[in-house]
């Protein structure tokens, strides 16, 4: 069975000079990155659905909802998606405050095709990362949640350090019972070593273990 392709990333365009938004899809389309453009930030609002990874290239300066507003946007809406701001040179305080909220990056105009790309092309990449990194932790919590009560009492001793001889006193088993309970948490998340499963479990969060199965 063929499995999905991971969606292609998009550049997201936002800014209200049309030669602008033709030059960057021009551009973008040069290095084969889809690219959406729009002339108008609430119609970003309306359309935008974060199901791919990719990156906003925004305007900072715009007549009614500003770049800065669209960011705060983002950020109530919980989206997380790379900004890139684009500014007019020397203006510097908007800037100083996108990059305060979060914006990975932002470029002054007029600036040189190449940097763009790069800075896009880094935005992509880091979006990409991300996005794997949730759908692993999302997994990791999956199987952590098939636990049993017993195997989430062992998980939990050997993650804080115990042997399994000093897990057996703890919890009143015998070494061997301990040893097959140990056994299947390590197959159930999919750990590799007792170190592996200490990572896993900080990953997605040691309170896990201290729910009810």
């Amino acid at each position: 069975m063929a499995q999905d392709k991971e969606p292609s990333p998009t550049v997201y365009v936002v800014d209200d000079d049309p030669e602008v938004l033709e030059s960057v899809r021009w551009l973008l389309d040069s290095v084969d990155v889809p690219t959406r453009t729009f002339d108008d930030p609430e119609a970003f609002v309306e359309a935008f659905a974060p199901d791919r990874p990719g990156c906003l290239l925004l305007d900072i300066r715009m007549p009614g909802m500003s770049g800065l507003d669209v960011q705060e946007w983002l950020k109530r809406a919980g989206i997380q998606i790379p900004v890139v701001f684009v500014t007019p040179h020397g203006d510097v305080p908007p800037a100083v405050r996108a990059m305060k909220e979060g914006a990975m990056a932002f470029l002054e105009k007029p600036y040189h095709a190449q940097e763009l790309i790069e800075v896009v092309q880094h935005a992509i990449e880091t979006d990409r990362q991300r996005t794997q990194d949730v759908a692993h932790l999302e997994t990791v919590r999956a199987r952590m949640e098939h636990l049993t009560q017993r195997e989430r009492q062992v998980a939990r001793l050997v993650v804080s350090g115990y042997s399994n001889k000093g897990i057996a006193r703890e919890l009143g088993l015998s070494h061997k019972t301990v040893e097959v309970h140990r056994g299947r948490v390590m197959t159930k998340v999919g750990a590799s070593s007792t170190a592996h499963l200490v990572q896993m479990v900080y990953q997605a969060g040691a309170d896990l273990l201290e729910q009810e199965a």
